[in-house]
């Protein structure tokens, strides 16, 4: 028997789990989840566990909704929110059609087809995300907690218990952790992610955001990753850090003879030149909500031009300079994703992008450390780095026509994608909102 399995079999019975909840997403990264029992989970390894698929969103119609899940043993945890008799477990599952073939329509099965063309190329993708949430009241409207701002740690910092105790939470997980802290936002938080392989990480994400807001509801409170909640507060970002190693783990990413002073290799460069390529490509994967596009026009440090620095925190891509010397902590950040994407694909259309950059050869432009340099605050004065898209509609048809994207996530995912957020859009331009009638009702 395969080991990972006999593992998963023998924890069931000596943590006395009871229930095994099976986790996976729909196209748009909602997570997904159903509960079976012990006695079944040794015939779901073989066989998988029949669902319909036309109830998940991007999945199938009806008549093609037959389903499997398959359960991946190495992501097999005890849920620490949960009584420790009769216990309840998670794993992630990868969703194959009744023949055996692995699903298109599975947003796990994209991410890994992507991760396994970079190792064919002799590289593995490592990201460390940094997710950024408000706790609310309630979820009914955005009441705060507390007034704090970036790294308060007075008592005004109300939620540091709640942090406190879902990074507990995510360590009995196995997922490390790195940093919390208090955000600028009025009750904004951020909890980073030790940096790992893009696969692992996804589902890390995806537990992540599980259990931040469980751990708001055990503390009477709600948790939200909305990317603008607040008109007059900075949104909350999802900023990717991501870097490229070799099979033995050397970052391919750092070079000390770099000529700009930035310790990048020109694979790095490339890399880079790819991501800036595609970024307005591949944001509608990233930003994915109408009221993502309202972050990155609104206040504060978030990219607006497709361009990229060292010291600008409004660039759309940085390169951190905490330990310039260091090999492995050479990275690139990209800033322009939030926590509303689907780590899944988000993860597959950078590392694409940036694939991309390197088969093609790109040169990376000259950096833009100034904020006035470029217009990095304001659209209008983008200059040659371009803007990225203004809004959801925007980004729906950069997306449609972007060859990248659809070779990246499959014809399937790319259309119903195009569908979806485009329907999305037209909603939201057939709504009357409260600012439209408080500005126009009484004098038109």
């Amino acid at each position: 028997m395969n080991p990972e399995i006999d593992f998963v079999l023998k924890t069931i019975k000596s943590r006395d789990v009871h229930f095994v909840r099976l986790w996976f997403t729909d196209v748009l990264g909602t997570m997904k989840s159903f509960a079976v029992s012990p006695s079944e989970i040794e015939g779901a390894f073989l066989e998988g566990m029949g669902f319909d698929g036309s109830c998940v969103a991007g999945f199938s119609p009806a008549e093609e909704s037959d389903m499997l899940a398959f359960p991946d043993p190495e992501t097999f945890q005890v849920l620490p929110w949960r009584p420790s008799s009769n216990a309840v477990a998670r794993m992630f599952c990868d969703i194959r059609t009744p023949d055996g073939t692995a699903f298109e329509g599975d947003p796990r099965n994209v991410l890994r087809n992507m991760v396994d063309k970079a190792a064919d190329m002799g590289y593995v993708f490592n990201v460390g995300p940094e997710l950024e949430y408000y706790y609310f009241e309630t979820s009914d409207e955005p009441l705060v907690l507390d007034r704090g701002g970036y790294f308060d740690l007075t008592s005004l910092d109300y939620a540091s218990d709640l942090r406190r105790d879902t990074v507990l939470a995510l360590e009995k997980m196995g997922i490390p952790i790195e940093y919390s802290h208090h955000e600028n936002g009025p009750s904004q938080h951020e909890i980073d992610l030790r940096y790992t392989d893009a696969l692992s990480m996804a589902d890390a994400v995806m537990t992540y955001k599980l259990v931040v807001k469980e751990i708001a509801n055990e503390h009477g409170v709600y948790a939200s990753f909305m990317p603008k909640p607040l008109p007059d507060a900075p949104g909350s970002g999802m900023h990717v850090h991501q870097s490229l190693v070799d099979f033995d783990g050397k970052n391919l990413f750092f070079d000390e003879n770099d000529s700009l002073g930035y310790n990048l290799s020109e694979l790095a460069k490339s890399y880079i030149a790819g991501i800036l390529k595609y970024a307005p490509e591949f944001c509608l994967v990233t930003n994915q909500y109408v009221n993502s596009y309202k972050r990155l026009i609104g206040q504060g440090e978030v990219p607006v031009c497709v361009s990229w620095a060292r010291t600008n925190r409004s660039a759309l891509l940085r390169v951190p300079g905490y330990r310039p010397n260091r090999p492995d902590a050479c990275r690139v950040e990209l800033r322009s994703p939030d926590p509303g994407a689907n780590p899944y694909l988000a993860f597959a259309a950078m590392l694409a992008a940036g694939l991309a950059g390197i088969e093609e050869g790109l040169e990376l432009p000259s950096p833009i450390e100034s904020k006035g340099a470029a217009g990095l605050a304001s659209v209008d004065r983008c200059g040659i780095a371009g803007p990225l898209p203004m809004n959801l509609g925007e980004a729906v048809d950069r997306f449609e026509s972007s060859q990248l994207m659809k070779r990246t996530l499959g014809e399937h995912i790319h259309s119903y994608l195009v569908e979806a957020k485009r329907s999305e859009w037209v909603q939201y331009l057939r709504h009357v909102s409260q600012w439209e009638l408080e500005r126009y009702l009484a004098v038109l």
